[in-house]
């Protein structure tokens, strides 16, 4: 089945993209949630017409995720937690940790956009990517501190 990605699907693709998927996939996932449409030609040709709009969304995306990744650089973020001998962790900081600090501080992203390939089970400093956009990645400041 050929769709036309509504949003922006990571797996997938862009805003405006033609992809084919699986016939579940698009009948029972995407379509009932108005992430993609199917490519009929009338909805094709609809597409071609909302070329330009569809730019213009992408291009004011961009600019608001650009906008939130220069406030998240100019962000420390620290977080205490309770730490035995050798600075090893009780737990771990994980994203919903750097969720809940950035909700702090007025930025509110989805946690699933926090790129942390494991976390972080010692006290110390990181860097911890934000992907909050295709071309946009920001880096936020993590210290973790003993409490």
């Amino acid at each position: 089945m050929k769709v036309i990605l509504v949003e922006e699907i990571p797996s997938l693709g862009r805003i405006g993209d033609v992809v084919k998927v699986a016939d579940g996939y698009g009948r029972n996932y995407l379509i009932p949630q108005k992430k993609a449409m199917e490519a009929t030609s009338k909805n094709i040709k609809k597409l071609e017409h909302d070329e330009g709009l569809t730019k213009s969304i992408l291009d004011k995306t961009k600019k608001e995720a650009e906008r939130i990744a220069d406030k998240i650089e100019a962000l420390s973020c620290t977080i205490t937690k309770r730490a035995g001998e050798e600075d090893k962790l009780f737990g771990s900081v994980t994203t919903m940790d750097i969720k809940k600090n950035l909700t702090g501080e007025g930025i509110d992203i989805d946690r699933k956009k926090i790129v942390l390939d494991e976390p972080i089970k010692k006290l110390g400093d990181f860097i911890v990517p934000i992907k909050l956009h295709q071309e946009v990645t920001a880096d936020l400041k993590v210290s973790v501190v003993k409490s």
